[in-house]
């Protein structure tokens, strides 16, 4: 019938990533935005519309921007998400003022209500169509024939019953952007101006004794499409130049996947995380500047390369000597150093003394000989076909499993320091005991300086 007609396949995943991409673009105009189904999208936009020139000029412009992108759109503003869902899906669109929403609402039909097909179904077969029908009918029979869910969504769009918007993204604690009459697309104009918009939100972060520990610069191209790059610090940072170093660091990171196109003509600067900032005077004899040296060389290297790129050992509050200590990226580590004081954290204690120096990665099985009693240290062992004689001993050390990690498999050890006659110092341990009918195995685990 239409020979003209291109039809393709549906792409449910094109087609949320384009979503996607809108409800980025969106975020020019709001950080508060969710997406409605498949094709929709919610924008909070209390407090923002004063920006815009009011709610009726950024509707307008929102509609119009999009169009010239080659979408076929209609929105709405409202006081209630519900009533700005159905108005914008089954009405002519628009601003709709609060003493004008029951008017509104009544002459769409009940599928604006976003009900299910069978309560659908079942209203249309009493006659009832419109939210008009509805409006007019006593409360406690509805709830009693169709449940409370039909009145629920009655109030959520008249507004007598708020309802959140969950945005997409997690929103910023703190927020500074730049619209630009000209677009930039050179990479010394972006880190300029990333400085620039640091300067005014280190204002910002002074007046509240803060300091970002990850930031977010958002560049907005001309054509709509939306870059993020995040960059994170060891410590809290508020000084402009070193945030736009940081970012430098990215751009030359992602130089093949930053498409500039026609350019940028938005940039926005968030602060993700931040952490209180204080405010320290270095010695005279440098130790501050090398401190601050070292956390500049952590920056910029993770954010180059990768937060993972740099690691370090932490501590674990766990009484397993192998489980004792983790891997962590050096740019977080360094800031879970810092926490506020006033309370023990995990950097708060320092190891035992009387552990080895060095850790096998995993214990390595060994062969004891003559051991003085059933349960005491061997006198001679033999490790990586290396036969040792004992000299010294001290222990038994007992570590008992994690109980809360209800693993039968782990068995309690008995720890012991050795003395061989070379004058090396190892530490031990058995698994299993002579009285509880379990045969007795050895494992090497650690050296003594």
């Amino acid at each position: 019938m239409f020979p003209s007609i291109d039809v393709f396949d549906e792409d449910e995943k094109a087609d949320h990533a384009l979503l996607e991409a809108v409800a980025d673009w969106c975020d020019r105009y709001t950080p508060l935005v969710a997406l409605d189904g498949k094709d929709g999208l919610f924008l909070d936009i209390t407090g923002c519309a004063h920006l815009f020139g009011g709610e009726e000029v950024m509707l307008r412009n929102i509609l119009a921007r999009l169009g010239q992108m080659g979408f076929d759109v209609r929105g709405a503003i409202s006081s209630s998400p519900g009533l700005s869902w159905a108005v914008g899906r089954f009405g002519s669109g628009g601003v709709i003022a609060g003493e004008e929403m029951a008017d509104v609402l009544g002459v769409l039909p009940v599928q604006a209500l976003r009900l299910d097909e069978g309560m659908i179904a079942s209203l249309n077969k009493l006659g009832l169509k419109r939210i008009a029908d509805l409006l007019a009918m006593p409360r406690a029979p509805l709830a009693r024939r169709f449940g409370a869910q039909l009145l629920l969504r009655l109030d959520q769009a008249l507004g007598m019953n708020e309802e959140a918007i969950s945005p997409r993204r997690p929103v910023a604690a703190l927020s500074a952007e730049r619209q630009l009459a000209e677009p930039i697309q050179a990479e010394e104009h972006i880190l300029s101006m990333a400085g620039d918009i640091a300067s005014s939100l280190k204002l910002s972060l002074e007046a509240r004794g803060l300091g970002g520990r990850v930031f977010e610069l958002v560049l907005f191209r001309v054509d709509g499409r939306v870059f993020r790059l995040a960059a994170g610090t060891s410590r809290p940072l508020r000084d402009p130049r070193r945030i736009a170093g940081l970012f430098a660091e990215r751009l030359n990171a992602v130089h093949d996947e930053l498409d500039a196109g026609f350019g940028f003509e938005l940039l926005r600067l968030n602060v993700l995380q931040h952490d209180t900032f204080d405010v320290l005077q270095n010695d005279f004899d440098g130790q501050g500047a090398k401190e601050t040296s070292l956390s500049d060389f952590i920056d910029k290297v993770s954010a180059r390369l990768g937060s993972d790129c740099l690691q370090v050992y932490r501590l674990r509050q766990s009484h397993i000597p192998e489980r004792a200590e983790m891997l962590t990226p050096a740019i977080s580590a360094k800031g879970e150093k810092q926490q506020a004081k006033g309370g023990e954290t995990e950097y708060s204690f320092t190891p035992r003394s009387d552990r080895p120096l060095r850790l096998l990665r995993r214990p390595e099985r060994m062969e004891s000989f003559a051991a003085t009693i059933p349960d005491g240290p061997p006198q001679r062992f033999r490790w990586r076909h290396v036969v040792h004689d004992v000299i010294r001993a001290e222990g038994p050390e007992r570590i008992s499993p994690e109980w809360w990690l209800d693993d039968d498999n782990v068995e309690e050890r008995d720890y012991f320091r050795l003395e061989s006659d070379t004058g090396r110092l190892f530490w031990i341990f058995r698994l299993g005991r002579h009285n509880a009918g379990k045969p007795t195995t050895w494992r090497m685990h650690g050296f003594f300086a």
